[in-house]
């Protein structure tokens, strides 16, 4: 039994849409991160199931390129989390645009 592309397309919709209303909607930089997170992952969802309906690799191959600038992103935001939670003691967003030096 094979999933339709239709609905994979959707599932990716829903996940891009969540994911946007988390990083516009939210005040805490971790909820920010995962909602970009989501983002990656909505992306990589809708990669690999244009890769499977138009059976080629090249969907596949941008659908890993997109896994490890998730990847990436995750290890630096989180990097700058800790950071900005070690000077501020918060994670307020608007707590980045007030740091100097």
């Amino acid at each position: 039994m094979t999933v339709p592309t239709s609905h994979v397309f959707a599932l990716g919709a829903v996940l891009f849409a969540v994911g946007i209303a988390g990083f516009l909607g939210r005040r805490n930089l971790l909820v920010v991160f995962l909602s970009l997170e989501l983002l990656f992952n909505a992306v990589i969802v809708t990669l690999a199931g244009a890769a499977r309906h138009h059976a080629n690799l090249e969907g596949s191959a941008f659908a890993v390129f997109v896994l490890f600038l998730a990847a990436v992103e995750a290890a630096v935001g989180l990097a700058l989390l800790v950071a900005l939670f070690r000077i501020r003691r918060s994670v307020d967003p608007d707590a980045m645009a007030t740091l100097k030096g």
